[in-house]
C-alpha cells in the first residue's frame, strides 16, 4: 500500500471511548498514523493500550484513503451540490458544505462490540481544527 498519509496534506485524528471499566477517557491518534507498523493507541487517562487486528487496520487504512481521495477533489466538490427536496422545490447545499459541518464517524466492529470511530479532519484554513 502507498503510503497516502503525506498525500493528505492535512491532519485526521479520530479518536473512541476508552474500553477500560470506570474509564471515560477519550482514546486519540493521527489515522496516518496506523499505517506504522508498530501502531499501538493508549487511553490518555488510564494508560490502556490498543492493538488493531489486521481486518481493523485495514479498514481504517481505506479510510484514509477516502480522506486523501476527498481532499484531492476538493476543487470538484466546491462545484457539486447535494440536493434536497422540498414542498415547493428543492433545497441545493454545497456538498463542501456538508463536508465541515457534519460529523464523520465509522461504526465498527472491535471484538464483540461496535465502536463509533469518529473523524476529525483539519479544514482547509490551517488556522482552524476541529
Amino acid at each position: 500500500m502507498t503510503k497516502p498519509a503525506s498525500q493528505l496534506g492535512a491532519k485526521a485524528q479520530i479518536d473512541f471511548h476508552c474500553f477500560a471499566p470506570d474509564c471515560d477517557g477519550v482514546v486519540k491518534f493521527n489515522l496516518a498514523d496506523i499505517v506504522n507498523r508498530d501502531f499501538q493507541a493508549v487511553c490518555p487517562k488510564c494508560h490502556h493500550p490498543y492493538a488493531f487486528d489486521a481486518g481493523l487496520r485495514d479498514k481504517l487504512e481505506r479510510m484514509l484513503e477516502l480522506m486523501v481521495a476527498i481532499r484531492k477533489a476538493e476543487d470538484i466538490l466546491g462545484d457539486s451540490n447535494v440536493s434536497v427536496n422540498v414542498a415547493g422545490g428543492e433545497v441545493r447545499i454545497p456538498y463542501a458544505l456538508l463536508l465541515t459541518r457534519l460529523n464523520t464517524l465509522i461504526t465498527l466492529e472491535v471484538g464483540d462490540r461496535k465502536v463509533d470511530f469518529h473523524l476529525w479532519v483539519e479544514p482547509a484554513s490551517p488556522d482552524t481544527f476541529r
